[in-house]
């Protein structure tokens, strides 16, 4: 097992993005379930998730979504959120939501709404460039539903240009993550619906443009941990929306479903050595809490994503490498189970405590009175919600 300071080290150093979209009212198609004291206003957003990054410290950047935080002075909304601790992260760009995106957006046959979709990337980066914004996250809802609906060839023309202009408006320091989806809205073809779509896309763009792994977006039995470390080998791993799912993109807690399954993905990211901020590899949060209280879903899914790489770090690398040379599949398996079977939280709770906080981040937040307090102040005006 590596030394302990320096797995203690490189658990300090994790830096974990959070979803402004996580704090707002959400649900099913069916319905969304209203929550009593959820943010009203992306400043409100930006407080809450300013509340688990106080709790975890490891949660420093919260990620917009434009159109639904979008405000008239976004350096005042940096300022907002430096003043609280935390920074704007990636802004996630919506090209899913009007009408005139029914048959899509950039690959829309109608050049008008194409030009529509193309204006609203290029205002997020825009957005970027008064929030100091380092990462453009890119995902289309556009697809076809039927065989003959659109010319697929023409669709994927349709979507490198449009990610060629916005590639080239970035600045030096920024860059575009893209993101793919096997299925839905679209049931035939998605026009990014897998990491090898995307990572041609991302090839053919240049340095700039990575993929970005969204842990709900696969086929069940994917081998998402492959996937992981290809795109590392590569350096084309821009980053992670990490989530659960149980049947499809369910949007879960990370970690809820299948926490071997996010072990063996960090697993992957440590032995690449990608898990410092330096590496280039975003942690994202994508999920929404549809039942359980907001701030403590994204407390409990930091807590998870610390657990499994603290797990991934106490892999015996080099008796594990020894079994694999050997050839010995039970010795190497066992060795990974090993690690994964490993009580970690008293590790990350006494590296909690070197950092001066609490070493259960959830009780702490239970007693800050924070929740109870936001009920009582956030009464009356319209709660943050899907499209809003």
């Amino acid at each position: 097992m590596p030394e302990l300071d320096t797995i203690r080290a490189a658990l300090r150093a994790q830096r974990i993005e959070l979803p402004s979209w996580a704090f707002g009212n959400s649900g099913t198609r069916f319905k969304v379930f209203a929550q009593a004291g959820v943010p009203r206003t992306p400043q409100e957003k930006i407080a809450d998730a300013a509340q688990v990054h106080a709790f975890t410290g490891q949660a420093p950047s919260v990620a917009l979504h434009i159109p639904w935080d979008r405000v008239d002075d976004y350096a005042g909304l940096a300022r907002h959120a430096a003043d609280l601790g935390v920074a704007i992260g990636a802004i996630n760009s919506n090209v899913f939501q009007d009408n005139d995106y029914m048959l899509g957006s950039v690959t829309n046959p109608d050049p008008g709404i194409r030009r529509k979709a193309l204006d609203h990337l290029l205002e997020c980066v825009d957005i970027m460039d008064q929030t100091g914004s380092r990462d453009l996250k890119l995902w289309f809802s556009d697809g076809t539903n039927y065989p003959g609906q659109d010319d697929i060839t023409a669709r994927q023309d349709r979507l490198a240009e449009a990610l060629r202009a916005v590639y080239d408006r970035l600045g030096d320091q920024q860059r575009m993550l893209l993101e793919y989806k096997l299925f839905e809205p679209a049931f035939y073809t998605m026009d990014v619906p897998d990491w090898g779509t995307a990572y041609a896309h991302c090839v053919d763009l240049g340095p700039k443009a990575a993929v970005v792994v969204d842990t709900g977006h696969h086929a069940p039995g994917t081998n998402i941990e492959f996937i992981v470390a290809f795109l590392l080998r590569k350096g084309k791993l821009g980053g992670f929306d990490f989530n659960s799912r149980f049947y499809a993109d369910d949007d879960l807690m990370v970690g809820a479903a299948d926490p071997f399954q996010l072990f063996r993905i960090m697993a992957e990211v440590v032995r690449a050595d990608a898990l410092a901020p330096e590496a280039g590899v975003a942690f994202m949060l994508d999920q929404c809490h549809n039942i359980e209280p907001k701030i403590p879903g994204q407390i409990r899914s930091v807590m998870n994503v610390q657990e499994a790489t603290a797990k991934a770090l106490v892999i015996d690398r080099e008796a594990l490498a020894a079994a694999q040379r050997a050839g010995d599949v039970l010795g190497a398996n066992g060795i990974l189970m090993d690690a994964y079977n490993t009580d970690v939280r008293p590790l990350l709770a006494g590296v909690r405590e070197d950092a001066g906080l609490h070493p259960n981040p959830l009780a702490a937040y239970a007693a800050s009175g924070y929740a109870e307090r936001i009920v009582a102040e956030r009464v009356g005006g319209t709660a943050a919600g899907w499209g809003a």
